[in-house]
């Protein structure tokens, strides 16, 4: 009979690892009946949480465990390869764990290395605004990357992360529609529980607006709420989000989705709706995938360099693992590369 692991438990209870790990910790947050139901799971299938004979025959394995929020989303492919490539020539393997929307991923974090033995993590995505007492408990090196940053909550360098500047980022992205003569502007964004790079990149759009002298229209802003299951950053969710601004009556003569793969969703509702992509409306996304070059029109978006952030990622890994290195905030700077979805005023 196979060994029951928490993945069993969780699936079983309908919830995510992590709560599962939060009742067996016996962690305050959580509901008193979801505990206990977990509890009983836990009894019935008779699991074992952190086994420690299996622990004791195991050799030490030499592990990185990349735990990636979004994995559907291809923005994350190229660095996951850049990535591998570079954790294979150091010797050591991949273990890489989708984590779920409303799954807190420094839980499963703490979860793996009881189970995987890691050497370390990179969190791809995700949150950065995490408890300090849980990520304490973390007992080996760990970074931020692609996290959304925002310097002044890190100053102290408690931790490594990396990437662009979400809000900057997103700020330059509006003002070059405003540039393009574009001041009904709609978004398409992700809701206020996203507190990392959603939020900001909404906050840089507000202020582009704000410092043009243009008026923020709540009714041009077009939040998603983060599903329990789904990634909030799919095609099919640009292409609802599209649909419900058309359907509103709202005006709009450009459009940000602060994804390209929410762009690309939404770019098909307004060709359905008989609206021309620029002549009528512009379409900017935000990341600079490969698909958006392929795409009809081309869509112009704000590309991060993925394959820099990948690198320099993983290598700092190896450094704090090596105690080579202190953490780290680094930076990344994003490009606008202009395709054919964006055009000026009419």
């Amino acid at each position: 009979m196979a060994e029951i692991t928490i993945k069993d438990v969780a699936r079983e209870c309908g919830v995510g690892v992590s709560t599962v790990s939060r009742a067996l910790n016996d962690n305050p947050d959580i509901n008193h009946k979801t505990k206990e139901k977990i509890l009983q799971v836990v009894q019935r299938l008779g699991y074992i949480p952190n086994n420690s004979a299996r622990n004791l025959k195991r050799v030490e394995a030499k592990s990185i465990a990349i735990l990636v929020k979004g994995i559907t989303n291809p923005f994350f492919t190229s660095m996951i390869e850049v990535i591998e490539e570079k954790i294979e020539k150091m010797g050591y393997s991949m273990v890489l764990h989708h984590v779920e929307s409303k799954e807190n991923e420094v839980e499963v974090a703490l979860e793996l290395i009881k189970e995987k033995r890691l050497q370390g993590i990179i969190f791809l995505g995700g949150e950065f605004n995490q408890s300090k007492e849980r990520l304490a408990l973390l007992s080996v090196p760990y970074i931020f990357s692609t996290a959304g940053i925002k310097p002044k909550e890190n100053e102290q360098h408690t931790y490594s992360i990396l990437g662009v500047d979400d809000y900057a980022e997103a700020k330059k992205v509006t003002e070059f529609l405003i540039g393009l003569g574009h001041k009904d502007i709609a978004i398409i964004c992700t809701d206020l529980s996203d507190e990392s790079v959603g939020t900001l990149r909404l906050n840089g759009y507000k202020d582009a607006l704000s410092e043009a002298k243009i008026k923020v229209k709540e009714e041009l802003i077009c939040q998603l709420p983060n599903d329990e299951t789904h990634d909030v950053y799919r095609m099919e969710h640009g292409y609802n989000a599209a649909k419900k601004l058309i359907d509103s009556g709202v005006k709009f003569t450009a459009l940000f989705a602060i994804s390209d793969t929410l762009a690309i969703g939404a770019s098909r509702a307004l060709r359905e709706a008989g609206i021309k992509v620029p002549e009528d409306v512009s379409v900017i996304g935000f990341d600079g995938i490969d698909l958006g070059d392929f795409v009809a029109p081309r869509l112009t978006s704000l590309k991060q360099p993925t394959d820099e952030i990948a690198a320099a990622s993983i290598d700092l890994l190896f450094d704090l693992i090596q105690e080579k290195s202190e953490n780290k905030h680094i930076v990344f700077e994003g490009s606008i590369i202009e395709r054919e979805s964006t055009g000026k005023r009419k």
